[in-house]
């Protein structure tokens, strides 16, 4: 069943003037209910316009978005209900904290639907749990906490939502290792424990392939490819070819086939590589 589909999806910024500049063009899409789908592109490929229409942040210029079959722009359709239903979480989202504890930001959300006290606290408390925020740091300042905490913290007050899609823009980025991690494996802990369809917008191929189900690629404003993680990187001298990268282990094995040493072209992963070379040097 799809969750998301897209139909002759096209946006313009500055339409009717000299700076028409198309972002989307014509794109169409089914993403399924629980996909875990990464999103690359080069900068200016379409990525972050083409993520903003799936909650109704910007208005197509032609086409149409349907979220569980149904037009988001239809009348009969609240498109705040739509905001509620597909969670976006934008780069460095720890610049949307502003309330006095982290209780009280997490809640702002659920706040916001209308719920009643008891299950906007058994949602902050929920999601807390999911993000690894421990509950004496409820009370405590949100802008007392370090990097990575408060990046959970965003990401908390999105979840205690619980939208039935859940669209991460660069959700690590600016983190170091340790803080990117911890991030990355809650987002993954929580897709498995729930089945939350999750879109993750990412510039690191690691990251892309290590979390992601399928991959969904843009060029030019257009869908390049979406297909499995595995057909999408076997693909890695047309990756290279539109300007993106590869993983880092994936050039090691581009590098040995020039030099004569063909293991495939299939690996994007180091315990694949692994692999691979030990039944070579057998």
């Amino acid at each position: 069943m799809n969750v998301i589909e897209l139909r002759n999806l096209t946006h313009k910024y500055s339409a009717g003037t000299p700076f028409e500049h198309i972002a989307v063009d014509n794109v169409n899409l089914e993403i399924e209910k629980g996909e875990f789908c990464g999103i690359i592109g080069h900068t200016g490929s379409g990525k972050s316009t083409l993520i903003q229409h799936l909650n109704g942040l910007i208005k197509p210029t032609s086409g149409e978005v349907l979220i569980d079959g149904k037009n988001i722009w239809s009348k009969d359709v609240n498109i705040k209900d739509i905001r509620f239903k597909v969670g976006l979480v934008f780069q460095y989202s720890e610049h949307q904290l502003f309330e006095e504890t982290v209780y009280k930001d997490i809640a702002y959300g659920p706040k916001n639907m209308g719920l009643d006290k008891d299950e906007i606290d058994k949602r902050v408390r929920q999601a807390a749990e999911d993000m690894g925020i421990k509950q004496e740091l409820l009370e405590r300042s949100p802008f007392d906490l370090s990097g990575g905490q408060k990046r959970r913290v965003a990401l908390a007050g999105v979840m205690a939502m619980k939208p039935e899609i859940l669209i991460l823009d660069e959700p690590a980025a600016g983190l170091d290792p340790v803080g990117r991690e911890k991030v990355l494996t809650k987002i993954k802990d929580y897709h498995e424990k729930y089945g939350t369809t999750i879109l993750l917008v990412s510039h690191s191929m690691e990251d892309i392939v290590k979390y992601s189900k399928t991959v969904l690629v843009m060029n030019k404003g257009k869908i390049f490819c979406h297909q499995d993680t595995d057909k999408v990187f076997s693909r890695q001298d047309e990756i290279l070819g539109i300007g993106l990268d590869v993983p880092q282990v994936t050039k090691v094995i581009i590098k040995l086939r020039e030099l004569g040493i063909d293991l495939g072209n299939d690996i994007y992963t180091i315990e694949r590589a692994k692999e691979r070379i030990l039944n070579y040097l057998r």
